[in-house]
């Protein structure tokens, strides 16, 4: 069997070196907001190039405290609206709509599956504030056009990086574009760590420094809470971890890269739709990281079957779009159609920085012989 994604594989290859960190912490005896969370900070702010990494919890609050910090900067205040891509992961949207914000979805792009910018500005009112951008199973969603629309508007830029940590646009790393920006490090991403956590990126000195005090109950010095704050720190454990593996990220991204490119390259089968853009390397203006690589087919039942059976693992991401939730029931009679068929017809095939050439020759060869 190929699995999906074989995360004890992955961490296997920094096996000496993750149960060496766990020693450490455990006989340190300091187990939150200790020196593994202070180096952690330092080198993912160092790779990001960003000027502050604050490591919390998880992704959800990293988006979470971002808001809430503009919120108590007095940048946002409740009821102004976040533009947010209609296909995300429903945690983008929970951010918001936890902060008493109001999310309004934009359609994505057919084929790139990210925001659609040409649809941005006739979803503008007086009370957009922010774009919550997500870049969307690795592939960077940027563009000079994005940057001028959101200049032109006065608009925030936060971006969700939860799935593209390592991807570059003109020498310069998604999560370090924008205003601010979330991390998730939940096991499966591109840098997972083995349990929850979370980081927020920028280069706003206010920003950080509320964020980082909301993370710990709203205070900056102990006992003395200046907001109503979140428990929202990252195990000293994980952060250790986390040191460990960001060293290699760059080196598996473009492991990602070359599979994608592989897949893209020899993939003929018409019955699918491959997704479109340019692997590249870190080397070039554009780079994604591939976290997911996502084909579309009408016959997705069937294929995801007929893959099973000849024991090549695959997942759906996602398949119900945020307004049809049931958590959101007010919007289920609203029409996306373009997310409706990006949710109904996508599956993601295996790519993992440890799988083998014969493996993805194995993927390619069977979904080529595909037929319906």
């Amino acid at each position: 069997m190929i699995k999906f994604l074989d995360l004890q594989k992955i961490n296997a290859q920094y096996t000496v070196e993750l149960k060496k960190a766990a020693i450490e912490v455990i006989d340190s005896g300091w187990y939150l907001l200790g020196a593994f969370n202070k180096q952690f900070e330092e080198s993912l702010a160092a790779f990001n190039g960003s000027k502050h990494a604050i490591a919390v919890a998880n992704g959800l609050d990293a988006l979470r405290l971002i808001l809430r910090a503009y919120l108590e900067l007095g940048i946002l205040k409740e009821g102004d609206e976040i533009i947010v891509p209609s296909n995300t992961y429903i945690a983008s949207i929970l951010a918001i709509t936890d902060n008493r914000l109001k999310p309004i979805l934009v359609e994505p792009d057919i084929n790139s599956y990210n925001l659609d910018f040409s649809k941005i500005e006739r979803s503008l009112t007086s009370r957009t504030k922010a774009i919550l951008l997500v870049h969307l199973y690795g592939k960077l969603s940027w563009s000079e056009e994005f940057e001028s629309i959101a200049n032109k508007n006065n608009l925030l830029i936060i971006e969700d990086n939860a799935q593209s940590i390592g991807a570059i646009w003109k020498a310069k790393r998604s999560g370090s574009l924008g205003h601010a920006a979330g991390f998730s490090f939940y096991p499966g991403k591109n840098l997972g760590a083995l349990g929850d956590s979370g980081a927020v990126t920028t280069d706003d000195d206010k920003l950080a420094s509320v964020v980082r005090a909301l993370a710990n109950y709203g205070s900056a010095e102990k006992y003395i809470n200046k907001f109503q704050g979140l428990n929202s720190r990252m195990d000293e454990i994980q952060a250790a971890f986390l040191i460990i593996k960001l060293k290699f990220i760059d080196h598996e991204n473009q492991i990602r890269r070359e599979i994608a490119q592989y897949y893209i390259s020899h993939i003929k089968n018409e019955n699918l739709i491959l997704p479109e853009g340019e692997t590249g390397s870190i080397c070039n203006d554009l780079s994604h990281v591939w976290h997911l690589f996502v084909i579309r087919t009408k016959k997705r039942a069937e294929f995801q079957q007929y893959l099973l059976a000849n024991d090549i693992q695959t997942l759906i991401h996602y398949p119900i779009p945020p307004h049809k939730q049931t958590c959101f029931k007010d919007w289920n009679s609203h029409l996306y159609p373009i997310s409706e068929t990006i949710h109904d017809e996508i599956l993601s095939l295996p790519i993992s920085p440890v799988m083998t050439i014969e493996e993805v020759k194995m993927v390619v060869d069977v979904v080529n012989k595909w037929q319906f």
